[in-house]
């Protein structure tokens, strides 16, 4: 992206902006649909070890916010702002006269796997750095009434731009020829509970089936570890594909080809990969952790309680033995699925609330 010398916007986001996640995959398609709603927008690529910096990346990212033009509006994304210090937020309140806006996926505090010590200090930072921001943007509704509940913040200072979609194919399913195909999208990571569905799975042998993995294994290698060993353990490393990230292409083919999609995480702050499943017509098996609940309707999914292998393995048998009930969610998930909202639908909710923070009035919350 061209560098805009005084841009509507300045979007900051920490790391690798290519890196695939959803939240990521959220941050890329604002900058690739802003302008389509009238925002120009520039990319300020913040030090990657946030939410857990340095110190003299703390100083970076001082710099970097500080050099930006006087009362600039400046959304930043949350893996970075949750973690703000006082310190930083200071400057950028009183020094630079900066409008923030804060962008949360799912509160730092919620991700699975951390110390007891780490998540409060996250809550507490992140209870501090929203307090500082003009405005935020959050993914779902639950996530919104979650920093409403939880961290303070006002409805009236929170605006919801659900993740949107792209257009897709419907799925066909893979034909059976070896058993159900199933299918997860994510990252593996504490969170996303995949040693959860491997112990669930162990239940199922007697059934003919196969479970494909698509997402990032290195970023979490002892998860990886961990969870690689119980799929041995459990005796299914050959009923059990780690695919690694896919290609745009390659996940559109892989969501074409499966019969089923699962989702075990312990919490979402929405589940685009669920949204991505409806839009295919995917019949989904989900759990109510986080937003995950209401992300896909009641009706079109089967729903169980994260963190629980018995009522997985109990909904997996359901659904890969009665094909009526897995062809009924099939039809309902891809009734849900059309009316998602579109990336353009999401930009257009942003670029609102982006310029009532630029006109200093407050915008009502969605």
């Amino acid at each position: 992206m061209v560098a805009d010398p005084d841009p509507e916007l300045v979007f900051a986001i920490p790391g690798d902006l290519s890196a695939p996640t959803g939240g990521y995959a959220y941050d890329r398609s604002l900058l690739a649909h802003l302008p389509g709603s009238g925002i120009r927008v520039q990319h300020l690529q913040l030090p990657g070890s946030w939410p857990t910096p340095t110190a003299a990346d703390v100083e970076h990212t001082r710099g970097l916010l500080g050099s930006l033009h006087d009362r600039a509006t400046v959304l930043v994304d949350g893996l970075a702002f949750g973690a703000f210090p006082d310190t930083l937020l200071e400057r950028l309140r009183q020094g630079t006269g900066h409008r923030i806006v804060a962008l949360v996926h799912h509160p730092l505090a919620l991700e699975s796997g951390l110390q007891e010590d780490e998540r409060r200090l996250l809550e507490t930072t992140e209870r501090h750095a929203l307090a500082c921001a003009a405005h935020v943007i959050a993914t779902s509704a639950m996530t919104a009434r979650t920093l409403t509940r939880d961290y303070g913040v006002p409805a009236g200072k929170i605006t919801v731009a659900r993740p949107g979609t792209l257009p897709a194919r419907r799925a066909e399913g893979s034909g059976r020829t070896r058993g159900a195909e199933l299918f997860c999208v994510g990252s593996v990571s504490p969170r996303k509970a995949y040693g959860v569905l491997a112990s669930a799975l162990s239940q199922l042998t007697d059934l003919d089936w196969h479970l494909t993995i698509a997402g990032e294994t290195h970023r979490n290698p002892v998860e990886h570890t961990r969870v690689a060993a119980l799929v041995e353990t459990h005796g299914l490393a050959e009923r059990v594909t780690f695919a690694g990230v896919l290609t745009a292409d390659e996940l559109d083919a892989a969501y074409h080809s499966s019969d089923l999609f699962v989702m075990p995480s312990l919490y979402e702050g929405y589940g685009m990969a669920l949204a991505e499943a409806m839009s295919h017509g995917l019949p989904i098996i989900c759990t109510t952790g986080g937003a995950a609940a209401e992300t896909v309707p009641d009706e079109a999914a089967v729903k169980v309680p994260p963190g629980d292998p018995l009522a997985l393995g109990t909904a997996l048998r359901l659904l890969m033995t009665g094909p009526q009930q897995l062809a009924i969610l099939g039809e309902r998930s891809w009734a849900a699925g059309q009316t998602l909202p579109l990336w353009s639908d999401t930009a257009s909710r942003v670029a609102g609330a982006v310029r009532a923070v630029a006109r200093l009035l407050p915008e009502h919350a969605a």
